[in-house]
């Protein structure tokens, strides 16, 4: 696996993190599944970030999401 596709699944699993935490806030819930998620995203954008030579600057990103979506094409 490339790190864009790492980057880009790490980047959509926080977001994703987000409304599950609130959620289970709401409700009087401990947020566990946010915390695995946000746990896992952590992890993805960290490995992403140490198999880049390089790293990534935020304005990499939107372009990894296009590469990462280029490869899907084919």
């Amino acid at each position: 696996m490339s790190s864009d596709l790492y980057l880009v699944i790490g980047l959509m699993l926080g977001v994703l993190a987000v409304p599950s935490m609130l959620s289970a806030f709401s409700e009087g819930r401990a947020p566990r599944v946010a915390a695995i998620l946000v746990l896992i995203a952590g992890v993805l954008i960290v490995l992403a970030m140490t198999r880049k030579p390089g790293g990534y600057e935020v304005r990499d990103i939107p372009n990894a999401f296009f590469r990462v979506i280029g490869q899907l094409r084919h």
